[in-house]
C-alpha cells in the first residue's frame, strides 16, 4: 500500500481551495483569543500556532501588540497565502514550513496553540514524538492549548481520518508530561452551515 503523503496532501488543499472554501474557516478565533485573555497572555510572551495555515489568529495577535510570534504548517502554500494576506506586517512573524510530529524547535514558547492539528495524528509514534517536543518546548511556566474534534465531532477532515478527543481520553493521553487546566466544547460552524463539535483542553507543564 502506498504511503500517505501528508505534506502534498495539504498543499493541494491549499493550492486549490480559497479561504471559505475550507471547513476550518473562522474569521474571527473566539475561543482562541479566550484562552489568550484567560491567561492574561503579556503581549511579549513567545507564541507559536502549530498548524495555523493561513488562519486569521495571527492577525489577531498582531491587532493586538503581540510582538513574538510564530506560525508552523506542513503546507508551504498555506503560508504563503498567510504572507500575502499580511503585506508587510508577515515580516513581524517567524514562519516555520514543518511537520508538527517532526518540528523540532530552535526556542521554547510561552504559549503553545493547537486548533486541529493534533487530531490529523493517529500512529502513535507521531502522537509521542509531538507530545515530547511540546514538553521540552514549552517553557516551565508555559500555556498548552489544544483543539480537536470531539468524539460527537466528524471523523474526517478533507478526505483524512483524524483521532477523535473527549476530555477524558485528551488528559489521559497528556497525563505524562502535562496536567489540565480546564476543557470545554464548542460547535463551529462551517462556511457550508454545517456543525463541527470541538473539545478544547488548556494544560500547563507537570
Amino acid at each position: 500500500m502506498e504511503k500517505f503523503d501528508r505534506k502534498n496532501h495539504w498543499e493541494s488543499i491549499y493550492q486549490t481551495k480559497q479561504l471559505n472554501e475550507v471547513s476550518w474557516y473562522e474569521p474571527t478565533p473566539e475561543t482562541s483569543l479566550d484562552f489568550l485573555k484567560q491567561f492574561d497572555v503579556p503581549k511579549s510572551a513567545k507564541i507559536i500556532d502549530i498548524g495555523g495555515g493561513d488562519s486569521f489568529l495571527v492577525d489577531h495577535l498582531l491587532d493586538k501588540g503581540f510582538q513574538d510570534i510564530t506560525v508552523l504548517d506542513i503546507s508551504e502554500a498555506a503560508i504563503a497565502r498567510a504572507k500575502k494576506r499580511l503585506g508587510d506586517r508577515a515580516e513581524s512573524v517567524k514562519w516555520i514550513v514543518a511537520d508538527a510530529s517532526k518540528f523540532q524547535p530552535v526556542e521554547q514558547y510561552d504559549f503553545w496553540h493547537d486548533r486541529a492539528a493534533f487530531h490529523f495524528l493517529t500512529d502513535e509514534k507521531e502522537v509521542s514524538n509531538y507530545l515530547q517536543t511540546a514538553q521540552k518546548s514549552i517553557k516551565p511556566s508555559g500555556v498548552l492549548v489544544i483543539g480537536t474534534f470531539s468524539e460527537q465531532g466528524p471523523k474526517k477532515c478533507s478526505g483524512i481520518e483524524i483521532k477523535q478527543y473527549s476530555e477524558k481520553t485528551m488528559t489521559e493521553r497528556l497525563k505524562n508530561f502535562f496536567e489540565k487546566i480546564q476543557c470545554i466544547t464548542i460547535d463551529h460552524k462551517t462556511p457550508f452551515d454545517t456543525i463541527q463539535n470541538f473539545v478544547f483542553c488548556s494544560f500547563k507543564k507537570i
